[in-house]
């Protein structure tokens, strides 16, 4: 069943010194506000939003004004993490500086589904220095290329890729073969398993061999791209969304230092929220705004035919959402189908997610040799040290290396032109319902498009600077009013992309995002935000 975030209406009397009986009232998730109603007395793991004037210093000193101590305070956004009982959600949801109060609820990792020939599907080989290129095709009579998007073989050294920040269980640096010394940083931020180092599940370093893993036999997407680690899960695959939150704060504040332009987020929470609310939603958008690219997995609740959930970060509309599909045992691309695990859908604000989808079945990655997942399916070990798996956790960071690809040819591009490079060049799929978002990414293409259009060109309208600090926000009030009103506003979007011309056979991306929308539906209200703290299942095939 469809679980998505309400925003209700605190009806709790009572407020904390300070604030007005006509304060306004924060948004709350019905399960959380019916729990606390109904256990005043249990505590709860939230985290704590303020509206866009205030601080999140403002924030803590709201919190621990009840004589409850913060966890975390954020930079990325506004707001701290607490376990608070339920009397003071009540409480601090009529405090005039509270815009959000929503559980602090776990996320996990993306897994699971060898296929060596995704190199080819996804027309990475022809980037890499050194790496067998594409036999380009000339014209006899003038010796030209026929297809200028083309890299021969030979064609020279790949420039180089910037950082990859890979969110996740960790990379584990010991695999010198993979990485070699190109994991220039890792941090953690993981509240169940604090000092931790390393990758005790194994899903990182999987995820970051896809992405930049440099082994002959194994390479990644990006092979010449640094690396870095930011642990926010346990052995178990586990965050909190805090954690994750944690992290995103310092890429942003790192990712001058490290050249971080690529954030790779192979999770995902556990109930469909709206991005205008959602936390996580709200810290990926801070580093898209700030100049880093940031790719979600869809997520594997996918169930073929009918759509699925969509949970953050992979909900929200600016960022790249990625699905996976199946080559089908080889390398030709006709054949390609979308997995049926890999979900697809309308997500509760009305985007049409993944946007676009690559190889992710079978594949062979580099793994620890004493981590969860290599103990738990021994029979998935190809070669010591390497196992294979399939998800969209691994569809993912294919597409962070290839965004990292067109960012080492294009190093001024915005997250948007990066998105719509991608996007233009992706190869359509036999999918009428865009399961697969536009189509199948190919790498090559998107390095060689020279001035790709705005995916997100209706979305930016409506991005302002907080009057705290001047970083750019989304303005949501603004944008709820604008659907409200009018649900073509979207179109927008597409009047200066030529969509038609692009390479999936004449779809309209604007009907796709759109034609499953009904705004009138949009208030969410008959739904609710559970307690739920896993969302993906695991051991795909």
């Amino acid at each position: 069943m469809l679980s998505v975030v309400v925003l209700a209406s605190v009806l709790a009397a009572g407020a904390s010194a300070g604030s007005s009986v006509k304060a306004p009232t924060a948004q709350v998730p019905t399960d959380l506000l019916q729990a606390a109603q109904a256990k005043p007395n249990k505590m709860f793991k939230v985290i704590v939003q303020g509206r866009s004037a205030t601080g999140s210093s403002t924030v803590a000193s709201d919190v621990r004004s009840t004589g409850v101590a913060v966890r975390r305070s954020f930079k990325v956004i506004s707001g701290v993490s607490a376990t608070l009982p339920g009397k003071l959600i009540l409480r601090l949801a009529k405090v005039r500086d509270i815009s959000a109060i929503t559980p602090d609820v776990q996320v996990q990792s993306t897994d699971y589904q060898d296929s060596e020939m995704w190199r080819d599907t996804a027309d990475m080989t022809s980037l890499w220095t050194g790496a067998p290129g594409a036999d380009c095709a000339t014209d006899p009579d003038t010796g030209l290329q026929l297809d200028p998007s083309c890299v021969p073989a030979g064609a020279g050294p790949a420039p180089q890729a910037p950082a990859i920040a890979i969110v996740d269980s960790g990379i584990d640096t010991s695999k010198t073969a993979d990485f070699g010394d190109r994991v220039v940083a890792s941090v953690n931020f993981s509240s169940a398993s604090p000092g931790a180092t390393g990758d005790a599940e194994g899903h990182g370093t999987m995820v970051a061999g896809i992405a930049a893993g440099s082994s002959p036999d194994h390479m990644g997407a990006a092979p010449n791209a640094p690396l870095v680690s930011v642990r926010t899960a346990d052995a178990n695959g586990m965050s909190y969304t805090s954690d994750v939150i944690a992290g995103i704060d310092w890429i942003l504040q790192n990712k001058d230092a490290y050249n971080i332009r690529v954030a790779n987020f192979s999770i995902a929470g556990s109930v469909a929220s709206s991005f205008t609310v959602d936390p996580l939603d709200q810290a990926v958008e801070k580093l898209w705004f700030n100049g880093v690219v940031v790719v979600a997995a869809v997520g594997n609740q996918g169930a073929g035919d009918s759509a699925a959930p969509i949970y953050a970060p992979g909900n929200d509309p600016f960022v790249i959402t990625v699905g996976a599909f199946d080559q089908n045992g080889d390398s030709a691309t006709g054949n390609d189908t979308v997995a049926p695990w890999s979900a697809w859908g309308t997500t509760a604000d009305g985007f049409h997610k993944p946007d676009i989808s690559a190889p992710g079945r079978w594949l062979v990655m580099p793994v620890p040799a004493n981590s969860t997942l290599a103990g738990q399916l021994p029979d998935r070990v190809v070669a010591p040290g390497y196992m294979w798996m399939s998800g969209t956790s691994f569809a993912a960071p294919m597409v962070s290396g290839a965004a990292a690809q067109v960012l080492a040819r294009h190093p001024d591009w915005t997250p948007d032109q990066v998105k719509g490079a991608l996007m233009l060049s992706a190869r359509a799929l036999d999918d009428p319902n865009y399961t697969g978002g536009v189509g199948e990414v190919d790498a090559a293409a998107a390095a060689a498009v020279d001035d790709p259009p705005n995916p997100n060109d209706g979305l930016n309208g409506f991005i302002t600077q907080n009057p705290l600090n001047g970083q750019p926000v989304f303005d949501s009030a603004s944008w709820n009013e604008a659907v409200a009103s009018d649900a073509s506003w979207a179109e927008a979007s597409w009047n200066e992309a030529s969509w038609a011309e692009a390479s999936w056979n004449e779809a309209s991306w604007a009907e796709a995002s759109w034609s499953a929308a009904s705004w009138a539906e949009a208030s969410w209200a008959d739904a609710s935000w559970t307690e739920a703290t896993t969302s993906e299942s695991t051991n795909q095939e």
